[in-house]
């Protein structure tokens, strides 16, 4: 049923257990999965270049070591597991990075990293589950 899953990954428990759910629907479905991390918060303004620069590589650093952490999961269920870094707004980049991807089942964590803003705008969950180009799983 599906064949191209994108798992949406910050680390959150939520996040987490998403990643379990797709390995699990991948070994079911013999499915292709991509785990995604969006960097959201990089600076806007900065006084030097150097410091726009020192985060950018700190952030680097971080999501590859989420990345490299959800990686080994996967390996260890037994599945192959391909890894994106992107920038940007974390629901717009997951539905683009969706759509672009031809993907048929979008995964994401019912409660993220995205803290007291999301009870007055929505969850990350909910935002792409309104715009997504396909199937979205929203686990608890």
């Amino acid at each position: 049923m599906y064949r191209k899953m994108l798992v949406a990954y910050d680390g959150s428990e939520g996040a987490r257990k998403a990643l379990a759910a797709s390995l699990e629907l991948a070994k079911l479905h013999g499915a292709e999965v991509t785990a995604l991390a969006v960097q959201e918060k990089l600076p806007r303004f900065a006084a030097t270049i150097d410091e726009v620069q020192e985060e950018k590589d700190y952030a680097d650093a971080y999501y590859g070591k989420l990345l490299e952490e959800a990686r080994a999961r996967a390996t260890e269920a037994g599945v192959e597991l391909k890894t994106l870094l992107r920038a940007g707004h974390a629901a717009q980049t997951i539905v683009q990075v969706a759509r672009e991807g031809g993907f048929d089942l979008v995964l994401v964590g019912h409660t993220g990293l995205s803290g007291v803003w999301a009870a007055f705008l929505g969850t990350t969950a909910e935002k792409v589950s309104r715009h997504a180009p396909c199937s979205v799983l929203i686990v608890r």
